[in-house]
């Protein structure tokens, strides 16, 4: 009967729109996550530890956690068009703002102007994604959104990377504003008038705080995020420090660990409708082994590249399934609010496993982050496997 229904064309300016969307998106990831890739050098310019350089990651995700949804309320009636060409112009400013920065705390002011973008970015750009195409197209929408993310992790984090190594990493935050500025332009010529959706309001929260599902996913998603990022965070020094590995041989571990991503949304939408508990389970015990064995294999550098591509694959598919989860707990009309929560408590962990990972470099060693990081995994497997699944099998019965 659904193809009888006609919908419109996917004209070839859609295509060119739904392009320059993927592209925001791999600017807005590369950079939420470059200074990981430059952090030995930043701290060097400015006679910092790696765990006071760390407070760059941890502010910003601070930030973002705190303002992911005040600003999307704050901002919920705009037009997206101009909405995005908006974040997008501060985006760009404050990228120069850190290429300028003569100081660290200059550099960590313009993070977070680029954090207050970021957080209303990532609430809208799958919706603005989602608008633009027809009802047959959403889901390639959508994968092209998590398409450029996924980039930027395997091209953009390398390549600024290169670029901060060679040029310093000054030239790094230069080039993705100037990339920036680009989208910016090619979006205001293409991108059409996207209506503002306008549900989202405070009076969702408490409605939404009684599913005690959802809050459970909350509270995983905010031990697994800590305990990931504890490690992830400082993932260059201790590549370097314990690992040995010279430049090249780390940028080539950061590029593998984008296409294990990618390799776990492929096996999460395999296995994932068939065995959902079961491969959320998988997911975090493959995180889990892979940080408990970094320090161990740390004298084989083949190895420690496996077993960094084991993190990197069960991380993206834990976080793509704890995404579907939440679409999965929430009724369609506090979908959107939920995931500007999802986005400011996974940034929450972001922040708090940078600071944990920085207190076990200054206060132990970078080589139990390893360790540190697993134990909060653990406890996340915990709380998951025993309270939000049986929670969640009760209730299905």
């Amino acid at each position: 009967m659904t193809d009888q229904i006609k919908e419109p064309e996917m004209s070839l300016k859609r295509w060119m729109a739904l392009v320059g969307l993927t592209l925001s998106a791999f600017i807005f990831n590369t950079s939420e996550f470059i200074p990981i890739a430059l952090l030995t050098d930043i701290g060097n310019d400015f006679g910092l530890t790696e765990a006071k350089a760390g407070m760059l990651i941890s502010v910003y995700a601070w930030v973002v956690m705190v303002l992911s949804l005040p600003l999307m309320l704050m901002t919920s009636k705009m037009e997206m068009r101009k909405l995005l060409l908006g974040v997008m112009a501060v985006f760009t400013s404050f990228q120069v703002m850190s290429f300028l920065s003569v100081s660290f705390g200059m550099l960590l002011f313009s993070r977070i102007g680029v954090a207050c973008a970021h957080s209303i970015f990532w609430s809208i750009v799958s919706i603005i994604a989602v608008r633009i195409v027809p009802n047959s197209h959403k889901s390639i929408a959508l994968s092209m959104i998590v398409t450029g993310s996924s980039i930027a992790m395997i091209l953009g984090l390398p390549l600024g990377r290169v670029i901060g190594l060679s040029v310093g990493w000054r030239m790094t935050f230069l080039s993705i504003g100037v990339v920036s500025f680009l989208v910016f332009l090619y979006l205001f010529a293409l991108l059409q008038k996207v209506p503002s959706g306008g549900g989202m309001t405070a009076h969702d929260l408490p409605a939404m705080l009684k599913n005690k599902i959802l809050v459970g996913i909350f509270i995983t998603i905010a031990a697994f995020a800590t305990g990931y990022y504890t490690f992830y965070s400082y993932i260059e020094p201790f590549l370097q420090q314990i690992g040995k590995m010279s430049e090249n041989q780390i940028t080539t571990t950061l590029m593998l660990f984008g296409f294990a991503g990618i390799i776990g949304s492929m096996l999460f939408s395999k296995y994932f409708p068939k065995y959902r508990f079961k491969f959320i389970n998988l997911t975090l015990a493959g995180l889990i082994a892979g940080v408990f064995l970094l320090r161990p294999v740390a004298s084989s550098i083949p190895i420690t590249i496996t077993v960094c591509a084991l993190i990197g694959m069960s991380a993206t598919a834990f976080n793509v399934a704890m995404q579907s989860e939440i679409i999965t707990d929430t009724p369609q009309s506090q979908t959107s609010v939920a995931m500007s929560i999802f986005s400011g408590i996974f940034n929450f962990g972001i922040g708090t496993g940078a600071l944990i990972g920085g207190m076990v470099c200054t206060h132990l060693s970078i080589s139990f982050i390893g360790i540190t990081s697993g134990l909060i995994v653990l406890m996340a497997l915990g709380y998951w496997t025993l309270i939000v699944v049986r929670r969640s099998l009760r209730q299905a019965q």
